[in-house]
This record gives structure tokens, sequence and C-alpha cells, in this order.
């Protein structure tokens, strides 16, 4: 598996237009978009630092992934993506290979037109961790 960089941090919230301000006033950071992933359940923020951003998540759902996830156990850090070069499949493939529980056995599409597949928590030491593509 090639990784390249720490693509995003993943940070549930219950609402977006509540999270925001933190993050630009205090931390000086730019929200430079925001998108529904329908698909998902779930509405995003995104903010730049360096190579790496911050994915803000609210849910749309209360039944979806991040409703259960603040249902449980509030705001807070959901996921670490990183970034993957030579494609996402084969990153899946060597990761399954090596005994790791995929959520995702093949990538589908995110936020920011990127593909994405999710590694489970319980073969990541307790990281829900997310592979990214573009």
């Amino acid at each position: 598996m090639n990784i390249t960089h720490i693509e995003h941090i993943g940070i549930a919230v219950h609402a977006l237009n509540q999270a925001i301000p933190y993050y630009e006033s205090l931390l000086g950071l730019s929200c430079y978009a925001i998108e529904e992933v329908a698909e998902q359940k779930v509405r995003t923020a995104f903010f730049q630092l360096g190579q790496t951003k911050i994915e803000l998540l609210e849910s749309t759902d209360p039944d979806g992934p991040i409703g259960k996830f603040l249902e449980k156990k509030g705001e807070g850090v959901h996921h670490i993506a990183f970034a993957v070069e030579g494609g996402l499949q084969l990153a899946l493939d060597q990761a399954a290979e090596q005994g790791i529980q995929l959520i995702d056995k093949a990538p589908r599409k995110g936020a920011e037109g990127l593909n994405i597949a999710f590694l489970h928590p319980k073969s990541t030491h307790g990281v829900l961790t997310e592979l990214c593509c573009k």
C-alpha cells in the first residue's frame, strides 16, 4: 500500500453551523466547501491545513453512520483518512490479505469526488481508517 499523506481527519459534530465558527474564528481556518453526501447521510465542511484537511461531519439522518456515532460517543474524532496512490482496490486487497477487516470491499464515491473505502476499527487498533484515492 502506497500512502502519500494524511488526506483528512473526520470530526463528527452535531451542527456544522455551530462548529464552523470555532475553526474559523479561533483557529483562523477557512471553510472552503460544504457538501452533502446523500449516500452516506452526511453533510461535510472542509478546511485546508497544509496538505491535510479537516472534515466536519454532520448527520442528515439519525440512523446514518454519523448519527449513530454521535448518539453513542458524542462529538469528536470519527476517522483518519490516508491518501493512497496506485489504486484503491489494490490497497483494499493488500489490507484483506493481511487480515484487516474491511467495511468496504470495493471503493465507493465520497466527498470531493474521491474514491473511498473504510477499514474496520476492530482491525486497526480502534481507529476507523479511511483510504482515499482520486
